[in-house]
């Protein structure tokens, strides 16, 4: 996917951001196919495999989904239900997609909010994960996705007002930086 793909273009540090999940997204799939690769191999031919591989396997599973989903997100290609988009007019759709960012944004901080209390609970209690790290390291993947989407969406919510405002207010728009 091109820079031109990313609705925060026109923003340096989320255009850094947007290559920084793509970057992570490739490490973490070619790891993902490396690692899953040689346990075929390992399997198959010699009758072993690395006894921590699955579990990382697992972890890296999720870390790729989350981290996809806040790519996604950054660029208006995740996840929506279009129930009413062919039969409501035109005018509408900037109200629509205002109350749908704002909707979008109470939700993943409320995910947030819950990711953060279950990984307080994993930092008190859990045991260790795969490579000898602490459970909560890989499951802290939850609240930094979570944050990240619900960051995202505002930022989408404040465009999208900013957008409304200079509509409703032409002479505002001429003059705004």
């Amino acid at each position: 996917m091109t820079e031109s793909g990313s609705l925060f273009k026109n923003y340096p540090m989320l255009r850094l951001l947007d290559r920084s999940e793509r970057l992570i997204l490739c490490l973490l799939l070619s790891t993902m196919i490396l690692l899953a690769c040689l346990q075929i191999i390992l399997r198959t031919f010699f009758d072993s495999g690395l006894i921590w591989a699955d579990p990382l396997l697992r972890y890296l599973v999720l870390w790729c989904g989350l981290i996809g989903a806040v790519s996604a997100t950054g660029q208006g290609k995740h996840i929506a239900l279009d129930i009413t988009g062919n039969h409501l007019p035109k005018n509408l759709e900037p109200w629509i997609n205002l109350v749908t960012s704002l909707f979008s944004t109470l939700a993943a901080s409320g995910l947030t909010w819950a990711a953060w209390r279950f990984l307080r609970g994993e930092i008190e209690f859990g045991g260790a994960g795969p490579l000898a790290l602490p459970l909560w390291f890989w499951k802290g993947i939850f609240p930094v996705a979570f944050g990240l989407i619900a960051l995202k969406y505002l930022l989408l919510f404040l465009m999208q007002l900013r957008t409304l405002w200079i509509f409703s207010h032409p002479k505002a728009g001429r003059n705004s930086p």
